[in-house]
């Protein structure tokens, strides 16, 4: 016996085999063999690249966003925390204000008081924290917080004859409204 192993069958078998198999190699080459010019190339490798491209652009704009968020967020919990800092001394200044408003003999009392009040005022100043404007005023419900209601030819409509307790801003947040008494 030989060592090369005959094929089984018969001449035509085999030839029909050896067609099959031609023709599945053709298929398989097929859509490059229907491109006929480069250009046709170029735009179809063109058309696979468009879907990832897509999937890179709106991943890109995914992160952007992300860290966009994350920034405002990050800046806004710094706001929140000095907000809540600040009002926190607020009692301080109302007890300074009050102590400055007290009648006194001794000079040197008053004068510490002052400074402390000044200083306080400094710091406050320092963070961005600004006091809400209020006597003379119109009424701002964004801003004042109406207590109380007084009829007073002198001053016009919802002008703010009187101020119980200040008000203090953070930039545009609002730490603390004013506590007013508003004529007419």
């Amino acid at each position: 016996m030989s060592k090369k192993k005959e094929k089984k069958g018969t001449a035509p078998e085999v030839l029909e085999e050896q067609t099959e198999a031609v023709e599945t190699v053709e298929e398989v080459q097929a859509p490059s063999a229907e491109l006929e010019t480069p250009e046709e190339e170029e735009n179809a490798s063109t058309q696979e690249l468009v879907v990832p491209k897509d999937q890179f652009l709106r991943l890109a704009a995914e992160y952007d966003n992300y860290r966009k968020r994350t920034a405002r967020e990050k800046e806004s919990l710094w706001t929140d925390a000095k907000a809540d800092t600040i009002q926190a001394f607020l009692p301080v200044y109302d007890n300074l204000e009050r102590a400055m408003n007290q009648e006194t003999t001794d000079e040197a009392y008053k004068k510490g008081v002052e400074m402390t009040m000044n200083q306080l005022k400094e710091v406050f100043a320092k963070l961005g924290v600004t006091e809400i404007a209020a006597l003379g005023e119109t009424f701002d419900p964004n801003l004042h917080n109406a207590v109380m209601h007084i009829e007073d030819e002198n001053l016009g409509e919802n002008t703010i004859a009187q101020v119980f307790q200040s008000g203090f801003k953070l930039g545009d947040k609002v730490i603390r409204f004013a506590m007013v008494q508003v004529a007419n």
